[in-house]
Parts: structure tokens; sequence; C-alpha cells
């Protein structure tokens, strides 16, 4: 199913995390996407972004409007502000891999974001949720749109690229498959 911007914007779709799960995030500080955003920060309040009048659900994509729109969107977006206080904060962060260097030695550099297509399928998460990923050794075995979690220390930096620009950069210790954790079974008391 494609997204299209009146889908972006209305429902927000950006904000939507990869949820955590597993025995290893008792032992590593689980990072959540939301940690990433500052307080109070709404792109919807931004005095260039003024969807409200409109009704989104009635417009082509391709409507003069919309594309209005999608460059103030980009614009927001692009600029949007980091969390100066997650600088150096080590632990682990899950997401969707947008590939941006690769060759035959493997994967070396790519976009981590929150949600399936980001960058791709959609436009581009707010900076403030997109993370730029070096690698010291290239990885083989993972493509666009593999979950994974990530492990290093954030550092607030701008990077811009031609799949997004990221507000942040994490130089990657590890690089794993994500796994779902199992599922949660209620359990009933027993009668004695």
């Amino acid at each position: 199913m494609a997204i299209t911007l009146a889908t972006v914007v209305t429902t927000g779709c950006w904000t939507h995390p990869v949820w955590a799960a597993g025995p290893a995030a008792s032992t590593v500080r689980h990072i959540q996407w939301a940690e990433l955003v500052p307080k109070g920060w709404d792109p919807y309040k931004d005095s260039r972004m003024k969807f409200k009048d409109l009704n989104l659900g009635m417009l082509q994509d391709s409507d003069p409007k919309v594309m209005e729109m999608m460059n103030q969107m980009r614009e927001v977006w692009d600029t949007a502000p980091v969390n100066d206080n997650m600088q150096g904060v080590v632990g682990r962060l899950p997401g969707y891999i947008v590939p941006l260097e690769e060759s035959a030695k493997g994967l070396k550099e790519f976009l981590l974001v929150p949600y399936y297509g980001a960058c791709i399928h959609s436009p581009p998460p707010p900076a403030n949720q997109i993370v730029h990923v070096r690698l010291k050794q290239p990885i083989k075995g993972y493509k666009s749109m593999d979950t994974v979690w990530v492990y290093g220390a954030i550092q607030v930096q701008r990077d811009p690229s031609y799949m997004g620009n990221s507000g942040y950069r994490i130089d990657a210790t590890a690089v794993e498959r994500y796994v779902a954790p199992p599922a949660q079974v209620a359990s009933t008391p027993s009668k004695p």
C-alpha cells in the first residue's frame, strides 16, 4: 500500500516506532524513537504548515496545493529540531534499514528509520527521526527495509543524503537482526 501525503499529514505516520523486545533490553539501554524528538515539538504548529484549512482527503497528490504543502512539509521536517540531551547516549535503537553505501563487501552506511517504507515508499521522516549509521566494517546479508538493532553512541549531527536528512549519527559498534518478542500468554491462577 502506498502512503500518500494526505496519509502522512493526517496520521502522522512518522511517529509509529518499531517496538522494543527481547532479554537484551535489560542489559543495554533501549533508546526510544520518541526520545529523539524534543519535548513540545509539533511540526504542525509551524507557521509554514497550514493544513487545517484544506480537505486533504479530497485532493490528488498532483494538485498544486498538495505540491506546495509537500514543499512546506519538507522544509519543516528537514530542519526539525533535535534533542541535544541525546548527545553521547549509548544504547541500542531498533529500526528499518535504508541503504546509502553498499558494495560487494557489504553495507557500509545506511539510514535507520522508525517505520517501514520511510524514504523509499513515502516521504522521509523529520530529521529528528532519521539516524545516519556508519560501520567500521561492511556487513553482509542485510537489505533495504530489514529490521535491525543498532548499537552505539548517538551523536547529534545533521547529515544530508539523497534519501533524507538525518539529525543524528551512530558509528555502530554492532548491528543485529531485530527479533520480535515472544507473545505474552495470559496466565490464569490455578485452583488448589
